[in-house]
């Protein structure tokens, strides 16, 4: 699931792999991963635009696509069903694409452990400019597995105990004491829910690398969540419950979902409850 850099130069110039940038920013960034991937980029990498990947008729961003648009993002990028692939962001979208990869049935996935970050930290090159023309491939989307949660299932986990649902934004962000970064969108929670932040997921001492199993699931533990119960991950746009999802396949834990219309979702209807000290 994760990936050395040194071990990504092997495989990069010993096999037919295709390195993907997915540099993706919120909307209150100002900024777009293209851009991003134009100031600096692994050698030979391509731009994985979440955006354009994303479904184009959810009203909400980043919502997980039909498997044709997938199917039709990959086959543009040069990546067939055999196609090895390693993914990398600055911080923290790689999981969320990891995911999507996952849910279409392409296994040959790993993540660059540390991202753009510790490669740049350790001096590796970089290049700069357009992402290069590419041969198109066909890609085949496999059945899909049941690891996609709807605001339905989320409020009878939050009125049944089913499973628990665990918030992966930042404190601030979860509790309202900070607006959403949405347009539009209210800030704060949905009563019930747990917060674990995704940076408690990272080490910044080590690289920004993903902290190991044991070390994810004493975090979960911590916060109060049994990982060994199901659990539904969710976040401000279903980018960052990926990260804990991730974490939670790592530890071997089977039983987790992610809520992909999250807070984007949830905050904009009226018909939903939620928590907030009222920054919006």
């Amino acid at each position: 699931m994760l990936i050395e850099p040194d071990e990504l130069v092997r495989r990069r110039d010993g096999e037919d792999a295709v390195v993907l940038d997915c540099a993706w920013f919120a909307p209150e960034a100002g900024r777009k991963g293209i851009e991003a991937f134009r100031d600096g980029h692994v050698p030979g990498a391509r731009h994985f635009d979440l955006e354009a990947a994303s479904d184009p008729a959810s009203p909400y961003p980043n919502t997980m696509p039909t498997p044709e648009h997938f199917a039709a993002t990959l086959g543009a990028l040069g990546i067939g069903n055999s196609t090895p692939v390693v993914i990398y962001d600055a911080t923290y979208v790689a999981a969320r694409v990891w995911w999507m990869f996952r849910r279409f049935g392409h296994d040959k996935v790993a993540i660059l452990d540390g991202g753009l970050r510790r490669w740049q930290a350790e001096d590796r090159p970089v290049e700069t400019g357009d992402p290069a023309q590419l041969q198109v491939k066909v890609f085949t989307p496999q059945p899909q597995p049941a690891d996609l949660a709807a605001w339905q299932d989320v409020l009878a986990a939050l009125e049944t105990g089913s499973a628990q649902v665990v918030d992966a934004r930042t404190p601030d962000r979860f509790s309202g004491a900070l607006p959403s970064g949405y347009p539009g969108l209210a800030s704060g929670h949905m009563p019930g829910a747990i917060n674990l932040p995704w940076t408690s997921m990272i080490d910044p001492e080590r690289g920004f690398v993903f902290r190991p199993p044991e070390e994810a699931e004493q975090a979960f533990r911590e916060a109060g969540i049994d990982p060994d119960r199901p659990i539904v991950t969710t976040c401000g746009s279903g980018v960052t419950a990926a990260v804990l999802a991730f974490q939670l396949e790592r530890m071997g834990k089977s039983g987790w979902r992610i809520y992909d219309g999250s807070w984007n979702e949830w905050g904009r209807r009226t018909d939903l409850p939620r928590q907030s000290l009222g920054a919006d």
